[in-house]
């Protein structure tokens, strides 16, 4: 009996040992599930969704750009684009040899892309219509199409610089990359449910994200403007062949750009075929030595301190001494100007004159005005790239640097910095931001973006502006500008020669950069237009056979196709 009594009492234990065991399993069993249902749903239900459901891009459309009259200057036209499901691919090699002549590739490659462990890869993107079209009639299990979108640029290589050029996803050079987030939109997908292996499951349903389509974009340019600029800039160069040849047209009382442009350019439809070096629109990104255009600086700073008597004579004997160094002007192989008026100093353009306002500025306030105008920094412009080009740190400048800086040598700008600095002086004294896009939309027409003009700030006074630009319309009418002169209207501007320097750091004797900057009609400026011819190596080398005929062609076909009217005191050119 006590054998049968310890029997029972041990079975009692062992039950209720297994019972509590029970208990705690099954506890930890709807612990556990709890956990996976409750608190790792989401989790798991997204590693499952992927699991089961695969996905393929779908391209949205790219914004289109426009000039300022929405003629279109950058848009997209459908292409198509051969893809695979690799998982789906019942031999793999058989299809990359059946694709590889349709699509012009190597089967080999064809084959290494077709079976990467992924859901779908691209075989070719971007293909003709007809190619693909070819392909969907093999109808290969697995092999998938959907359509894209091709960049094409209707001008050709108009405006090839300021727009840039698309990439195989997004913009690489100009506006198209400056703007991208807005041009490009955003990206959809297709989704589809698969098996374990990948494979899509039939008669199931598809579902979609749908694509968000690209902003438009609407510049300040003008086409038919941009296109006189590079029409005159093709002639320049066939006739001089200089290095390059750049211009920039502006509205001086907004600081929206009307043209730019540099040529030697290419076509952004084939842009790979050019040299990377021509992709660039030098009037913003690249700088150089102003030459004698920026002696309107001088001149600015001279006028607004209140030093500038125009009936002063200065005796120019050809050249002056600054630290014993000598400074030349342009006359000293005939022995100088002779006596000469500040007020006929800036349309004979005497270097010798500017390095005496110089002196009596000094160079606080000489180097005060040159960074009110905006120079040593980038303008702000909605393009990449931007150069700030180069102004002496008035800490380092010496008497040597200062007199070199009132006329334009040593230091460097862009033509955009010295448009706007111009433009300044003669629209009253205001600096104005320069801008490119005026409007961005969406694909239904509703503006997202007006651009209003952005002043910085006044530099000068309306009077010394009234001053400015009295003197330089005498450099056209009785000065070094004379062959800029159009018959009709008042125009008004400064010449520039500056001496490049060679690969030894030394100036030379017979390479220049011939610039002009200029406006009309003077006594109410509509149109601002900087020119410049760098290296010219056919015929003469004179800016009055280079930059002045660029500038007054595309003045004068500008203004006429503007229908600005004529001065009401036409200056004639036969008078010049």
């Amino acid at each position: 009996m006590a054998e049968f009594a310890v029997s029972r009492s041990t079975v009692r234990k062992r039950l209720i040992t297994v019972f509590i065991l029970t208990v705690i399993i099954t506890f930890l069993l709807i612990s556990r599930l709890a956990w996976i249902q409750i608190v790792r749903a989401d989790e798991l239900y997204e590693q499952a969704w992927e699991q089961w459901n695969h996905n393929t891009p779908v391209k949205t459309a790219r914004g289109s750009i426009y000039d300022r009259h929405d003629r279109l200057l950058a848009g997209s036209t459908s292409a198509h684009t051969v893809a695979a499901i690799p998982p789906q691919l019942e031999d793999p090699q058989a299809v990359a040899d059946a694709l590889a002549p349709i699509l012009e590739m190597d089967p080999h490659t064809i084959n290494e892309l077709i079976t990467l462990d992924r859901s779908a890869v691209y075989i070719k993107r971007k293909v003709e219509p007809e190619v693909s079209s070819v392909v969907r009639e093999m109808k290969i299990p697995g092999i998938i199409f959907f359509e894209e979108e091709k960049r094409y640029y209707p001008g050709g290589s108009l405006a090839s610089q300021l727009l840039g050029f698309v990439g195989m996803d997004q913009g690489w050079a100009g506006l198209e990359i400056y703007y991208e987030d807005y041009l490009s939109g955003r990206e959809g997908r297709l989704l589809y449910p698969a098996d374990g292996r990948g494979r899509q499951i039939p008669h199931d349903i598809n579902r979609a994200v749908s694509p968000l389509q690209g902003f438009n974009i609407h510049l300040t340019i003008d086409e038919t403007i941009q296109h006189i600029v590079e029409k005159e800039l093709k002639r320049v160069m066939n006739e001089a062949a200089p290095e390059q040849a750049v211009a920039i047209v502006v509205d001086p009382s907004t600081g929206a750009v009307l043209a730019a442009a540099t040529k030697p350019d290419y076509n952004p439809e084939t842009f790979e075929a050019y040299d990377p070096s021509s992709w660039h629109l030098a009037p913003f990104t690249s700088s150089f030595e102003p030459g004698s255009t920026f002696k309107m600086v001088t001149m600015a700073a001279f006028v607004e301190e209140g030093l500038f008597n125009p009936d002063e004579y200065y005796y120019c004997n050809g050249y002056t001494m600054v630290d014993g160094n000598r400074i030349n002007c342009w006359t000293v192989d005939r022995g100088g100007h002779g006596d000469l008026t500040f007020f006929e100093s800036v349309g004979e353009s005497c270097n010798p004159v500017f390095v005496e306002m110089g002196k009596r500025l000094g160079k606080e306030k000489l180097f005060g005005y040159i960074e009110s105008f905006g120079y040593g920094k980038p303008t702000g412009i909605d393009y990449p790239g931007e150069s700030s080009g180069m102004i002496f740190d008035p800490a380092d400048v010496g008497a040597l640097e200062l007199a070199t800086t009132t006329f334009g040598q040593g230091i460097s700008v862009t033509p955009i910095q010295q448009v706007m600095a111009i433009a300044a002086m003669i629209n009253g004294g205001y600096l104005y931001k320069p801008y490119l896009v005026e409007e961005i939309s969406d694909h239904y027409g509703t503006t997202v973006f007006k651009k209003e003009p952005e002043m910085i700030r006044q530099v000068i006074s309306g009077e010394t502006s009234k001053v400015l630009v009295e003197l330089m319309e005498s450099v056209i009418t009785d000065g070094t500008g004379y062959a800029a002169a159009l018959e009709g209207y008042r125009v008004a501007g400064k010449t520039g020669t500056a001496e490049k320097i060679g690969e030894d750091g030394s100036y030379s004797s017979n390479e220049f950069i011939y610039s002009l900057v200029g406006f009309a009609p003077a006594e109410d400026p509509r149109l601002m237009l900087y020119v410049a011819v760098d290296g010219v190596t056919r015929g003469p080398r004179l800016g009055v056979h280079t930059s002045a005929p660029l500038f007054k062609r595309i003045m004068e076909e500008t203004l006429n196709y503007l229908r600005i009217s004529p001065s009401e005191m036409p200056v004639s050119a036969e008078e010049n």
